[in-house]
C-alpha cells in the first residue's frame, strides 16, 4: 500500500505507539487525524509533523469512552478529509493489581477504554471505510490472547476487542476492508506508569525493565508495515509467539511459566 495522501485516523495519539505510528504514517505521505485526551499535546505533534513532513494534520480531542466524543472525531475527520482510509485503535488503559483487592469500577474503566473506544470509534467510521475499502486496525497484546496475573481487566478487554474484531473481519470478508489485530508484547512506553491501581489511581512508576523492550517506535514500523503488507493477525516479539502457542498446545505449562515471569517483576503482586 502507498501511504501517500491516505486519511489515516489514530486514537491515543499522544503518546507511545500512538504517536510513534503517527510519525511513521507521516514519514510515508499520510494525513492525519489524532486523537486523545491531552489536546495541548496533540497540538504540539500535529504541527510538528506538519512542519516536518509537508502532511496534513488535525488534533481532536477525544474520550474515546464516551460514544458522543467517538462521533464527533470522525465527524471532524469527514470536514476536513472528507474520506477515511485507516482506523488504528490504539488508545488503551493498563492496570496493575490482583483481582481480590481491586475496585471494580478499574476493570470498567478499562473496558470502557480498550473495547467499548474500539467500539464506538468503529461503528462510526465504519461507514467511511467501506466507501474507501480501507483498514481497521485493532491494537490489541499479548494480554488479549493470554491472561496475565494482576491484569484482569486488562487482559478481558483485550480478549474482548480480539473477538470483536475477529467477528468484525468475518462480517467484512467480501466488502474488501481490511481489518488487522494487532498484538505488541511488553513495550516500552508510559503505559505502565500509567496503570491503574487497585482504587484506580495511576501507579506512577513501572514495574518491569523498560531498557529490555521493544520500542514503541518498532511496534508502529511493524504495524504500518502490516497494514501494507494485508497482514489478518500480528504477534510481535518471540516472547510473544511463544506465549501464543503455549498457550493454545501446553496451557497449564503456560500458566506456570506466566506465574514465574511475574513472581519477577518489582514489588512483584504474587509470590
Amino acid at each position: 500500500m502507498n501511504f501517500k495522501n491516505k486519511v489515516v485516523l489514530i486514537t491515543g495519539a499522544s503518546s507511545g505507539i500512538g504517536k510513534a505510528c503517527a510519525i511513521e504514517l507521516a514519514k510515508r505521505g499520510a494525513n492525519l487525524v489524532l486523537a486523545a485526551r491531552q489536546y495541548v499535546t496533540l497540538c504540539e505533534i500535529t504541527a510538528d509533523l506538519e512542519k516536518t513532513y509537508g502532511i496534513r494534520a488535525i488534533a481532536v480531542q477525544t474520550d474515546v469512552s464516551n460514544e458522543e466524543d467517538c462521533k464527533h472525531l470522525v465527524k471532524q475527520a469527514m470536514t476536513t478529509f472528507d474520506r477515511i482510509d485507516i482506523l488504528i485503535n490504539n488508545a488503551g488503559l493498563s492496570m496493575r493489581a490482583l483481582f481480590k483487592d481491586l475496585d471494580l469500577s478499574v476493570l470498567k474503566n478499562l473496558m470502557d477504554v480498550n473495547f467499548w473506544g474500539t467500539v464506538y470509534c468503529t461503528k462510526h467510521a465504519l461507514p467511511e471505510i467501506l466507501k474507501s475499502k480501507g483498514t481497521i486496525v485493532g491494537v490489541s497484546s499479548i494480554a488479549g490472547y493470554r491472561g496475565l496475573p494482576g491484569r484482569t481487566g486488562y487482559s478481558a478487554s483485550k480478549f474482548a476487542m480480539n473477538g470483536f474484531m475477529e467477528a468484525l473481519r468475518t462480517e467484512l470478508l467480501k466488502t474488501g476492508v481490511h481489518v488487522m489485530v494487532a498484538c505488541p508484547g511488553f513495550t516500552t512506553s508510559n503505559i505502565r506508569v500509567a496503570a491503574l491501581s487497585k482504587d484506580g489511581n495511576a501507579h506512577g512508576e513501572t514495574s518491569m525493565e523498560e531498557g529490555k523492550m521493544m520500542s514503541a517506535d518498532e511496534v508502529a514500523e511493524n504495524i504500518i508495515n502490516g497494514i501494507a503488507a494485508g497482514k489478518r493477525t500480528l504477534v510481535m516479539t518471540g516472547q510473544g509467539k511463544l506465549t501464543v502457542w503455549l498457550n493454545k498446545l501446553l496451557p497449564a505449562l503456560a500458566d506456570s511459566l506466566v506465574f514465574n515471569h511475574f513472581t519477577k517483576e518489582k514489588n512483584a503482586l504474587i509470590k
